[in-house]
């Protein structure tokens, strides 16, 4: 993750800055951070860079949120400048130099904020998803909507010196029947880490995975640091995020576990940090009164495995966790802002120059399918490519009039009950058996097995129907679509040629703060990630009852 020249993009509907802040804006010249074996370091001078950091996202609860919502709203905290002018100068009080945000509108201006936050040597850790357009746990996918997603927040970001890097997901995977999800956030590593190369975009561009304290941890970090494949690390996460609150009020090494933390991740190949952390159980004095206690700790005796962590949080909001109330304009810091400060002024970790460090950590081996663990590494899902799936859209002569993901399910109920024609869009971790129309919009899925049940049944006019859903339509198939349609096959099941043209400007304008406004996270019937006998259940209930699912 050595840096090189960056491409700086200019997002959609962002304004034109200021003559003097495009001259000499502080988020040019600040120097990046890049990933160097286990640690972080300043690209300028080689000097480890420790992160003291805080989660800066208001009304906005993303710790144990794990299914997509679509009626939270979010607000995004790089593009309000005046918020961000109000809270820095007492965020460089607690010795600030990152914050983590949760969700951000690629469309927006980030240009104020993030140039406040660069004079001010300040970086930024951004989850790529938000609240109604990420991996859901329990019928996890990846696919147009979310890699367009994915792709305009780095677009948006790439251009600022002060982004570390992203987070492709955040606590997917929490309860023993969710791992199978951890195959789907590694292709999204996978395709944003291919994306950021395509689009020349900073190479010290970093994307990670942050983890809650859950049982299936140790197989999470290998997983997500294993490289299965003779792609090197194409696969593999640049750091590791672990939200974890085991240590309450006044804890020890010992009882928190942090302990056990550092000698597992002692030989792990990438950063390790706290993405969360700051326990309110069991405080003397109530959530406000924190003391902070494993800052000696963390910026201690840990320093040689973990490159620090980032406190949550800063807003005071219903779960009790803000460092700060807010009335306007005015800051008021609660009791644990000032025991995070003193702490924080008292540590002084051993750094290293990178000149000096010479990584030793090799990938971890992947852990096999066994009853706590349902991915397998390899293959993942296919790479997401929105070009082939508006291809064979198009090539079809059965089409979808209706885009009400509601009309869907009992026509793939039907479809897929009558052959192999939902091969195409299968997607089970666990076999690792994946369509190449798998990563394609619920309506396009649906458009190609539709259209292959048409071809098969002779092209009879009640072949493409479906009570109303589907219809003819003239298929066309432009130049550029014959090397796409040759490799995924006439039946969906080859090849996904990986996308290389910008992705994320055309699905920037669906995915805002503004309410109704997210793209949707759909996918396709849940039953295409666990085998064939959930779904001869399925098309059973589909039949008799004739209502289809609802597309999640």
């Amino acid at each position: 993750m050595r840096p090189s020249s960056f491409l700086p993009y200019l997002s959609v509907g962002a304004a034109t800055i200021s003559g003097a802040l495009a001259q000499d804006a502080s988020y040019d010249t600040i120097p990046a951070i890049e990933v160097y074996g286990q640690h972080f370091f300043y690209t300028n001078n080689g000097s480890q860079f420790y992160l003291k950091g805080v989660a800066y996202q208001q009304g906005y609860s993303p710790t144990g949120a794990k299914k997509r919502d679509s009626t939270v709203e979010y607000t995004d905290p790089l593009a309000d400048v005046d918020s961000c002018k109000r809270d820095i100068p007492f965020m460089k009080q607690i010795f600030t130099n990152v914050i983590r945000v949760y969700a951000l509108d690629p469309t927006a201006n980030h240009d104020e904020c993030m140039e406040e936050l660069a004079a001010n040597d300040i970086y930024v850790v951004a989850d790529l998803s938000e609240p109604n357009t990420s991996i859901d746990s329990s019928d996890p996918s990846w696919n147009v909507p979310l890699f367009q997603r994915y792709a305009a927040v780095v677009d948006a970001l790439s251009k600022y010196n002060n982004v570390i890097g992203f987070f492709a997901g955040n606590e997917v995977i929490s309860k023993a029947n969710e791992t199978a999800a951890a195959a789907f956030v590694k292709a999204a590593v996978r395709d944003t880490k291919s994306y950021i190369k395509s689009q020349n975009y900073r190479s010290s561009l970093g994307v990670g995975y942050a983890t809650a304290d859950v049982p299936s941890r140790d197989d999470l970090a290998d997983y997500f640091a294993c490289q299965p494949t003779d792609e090197g690390n194409g696969t593999s996460i640049d750091f590791w995020g672990y939200n974890v609150y085991s240590w309450c009020g006044d804890s020890t090494y010992q009882e928190s576990s942090y302990g056990e933390r550092v000698d597992f991740f002692k030989d792990y190949p990438v950063p390790v940090f706290f993405a969360e952390y700051g326990c309110i159980e069991g405080v003397d004095g109530g959530a406000t009164h924190r003391p902070f206690t494993e800052v000696e700790v963390l910026y201690g005796n840990m320093t040689e495995v973990f490159s620090g962590g980032i406190v949550y949080e800063w807003f005071m909001e219903e779960n009790n966790y803000g460092l700060v109330s807010i009335d306007g304009s005015s800051v008021s810091p609660y009791p644990d802002f000032t025991s995070l400060q003193k702490q924080l002024k008292t540590v002084s970790p051993t750094t290293t120059q990178s000149s000096e460090y010479t990584p030793s950590n090799s990938a971890p081996a992947c852990p096999t399918v066994y009853s706590s663990w349902a991915a397998v590494p390899s293959p993942l899902p296919p790479a997401v490519n929105p070009q082939l799936c508006e291809c064979e859209t198009a090539a079809g002569d059965c089409a979808v009039a209706s885009d009400d993901s509601e009309d869907y399910g009992a026509a793939f109920g039907y479809i897929c009950g009558k052959g192999d024609y939902c091969d195409a869009i299968a997607r089970n971790a666990t076999t690792g058996d994946y369509g190449a129309i798998g990563g394609c919009s619920p309506k396009q899925q649906l458009a190609f097995v539709a259209n292959l049940y048409y071809q098969d049944n002779g092209k009879a006019s009640d072949a493409c129907d479906f009570n109303g859903v589907a219809s003819t339509q003239a298929a066309s198939t432009a130049d550029s679509c014959s090397t796409l349609l040759e490799a995924a096959g006439t039946a969906g099941t080859g090849d996904v040629p990986t996308p290389t043209a910008a992705q994320g400007t055309d699905g920037a304008a669906a995915s805002s703060s503004s309410e109704g406004a997210a793209i949707s996270g759909l996918s396709a019937p849940a039953f295409f990630n666990y085998g064939k006998l959930l779904f001869v259940g399925y098309v059973a209930l589909a039949i008799v009852s004739a209502v289809g699912i609802v597309v999640l």
